[in-house]
C-alpha cells in the first residue's frame, strides 16, 4: 500500500474533523445568544459531572462551558481533574487563597480556564492582527478594574472584515459583538478535544 495517499487522507480527515469541531462550537456559541440569561456569578452547589447553574443565570465562563457541553465536552470535569492532579499550576491559591479544588466553581473562573487551556489546548500568539484569529478560538481579556473576561470567536466579521466577532456575556447575557480588540487580550487558545 502506498503510504503517501494514506497519510494525505489521514491529514485531510484530521483537518476536516478539526474544522467540523470549530464549526459546531461556533454554532453552539451563537445558539447561547438565544437564551435569556441574567448576569449572576454567585456560588452554587452543582451536580457532578455535567453540573450547571440554573439556566436563567450565568457569566462569561458559562458561555464557554455551555457551548462546549453542547458538543459533549464537560469542562467541569476536565478542569477539576486537571486541577486535582496539578493544583500548583492553577492560580486558585494565589488569587483566592484556596488549598484544594472546588468542582462547583473552579471551571467558572476565567483564570482557571486560562490555566487549563494553556496546559491542554493550543496556545496561540496574542496579536493585534485580525487575520491571526479564527472562528472557534477562545480569547481572554483583562477588563478595566482588573476583571478577567472570556469569549468565543464566531464567523461574523467586523465591518472591515479584518477580525471575527465574539460571543460573550459581559453583563447583558450572551451577545455577539465586535469587541475583539476593545480590551487587553491576555490569552488566545484553540481547544478542539477528541470526543
Amino acid at each position: 500500500m502506498n503510504r503517501i495517499p494514506f497519510l494525505i487522507l489521514s491529514l485531510f480527515s484530521f483537518m476536516s474533523f478539526a474544522s467540523d469541531f470549530s464549526e459546531r462550537l461556533v454554532e453552539a456559541a451563537e445558539e447561547r445568544t438565544e437564551f435569556q440569561v441574567r448576569y449572576d456569578g454567585s456560588y452554587h452547589k452543582l451536580s457532578y459531572p455535567n453540573g450547571d447553574v440554573p439556566s436563567g443565570i450565568g457569566v462569561c465562563t458559562d458561555v464557554i462551558i455551555r457551548s462546549y457541553r453542547k458538543l459533549g465536552v464537560d469542562l467541569q470535569v476536565l478542569v477539576h481533574e486537571d486541577m486535582r492532579d496539578n493544583f500548583s499550576h492553577y492560580p486558585s491559591k494565589k488569587i483566592w487563597g484556596l488549598s484544594r479544588t472546588d468542582r462547583n466553581i473552579d471551571h467558572r473562573r476565567v483564570p482557571n480556564l486560562q490555566a487549563f487551556f494553556e496546559r491542554n489546548a493550543i496556545s496561540l500568539p496574542v496579536s493585534q492582527r485580525g487575520e491571526d484569529y479564527r472562528a472557534g478560538d477562545i480569547v481572554t481579556w483583562m477588563l478595566p478594574g482588573n476583571l478577567p473576561h472570556i469569549g468565543i470567536l464566531v464567523n461574523k466579521k467586523s465591518v472591515f472584515g479584518s477580525h471575527p466577532y465574539v460571543v460573550h456575556n459581559i453583563g447583558s447575557g450572551p451577545e455577539i459583538e465586535d469587541i475583539l480588540f476593545d480590551y487587553k487580550i491576555t490569552g488566545h487558545y484553540r481547544f478542539e478535544p477528541k470526543i
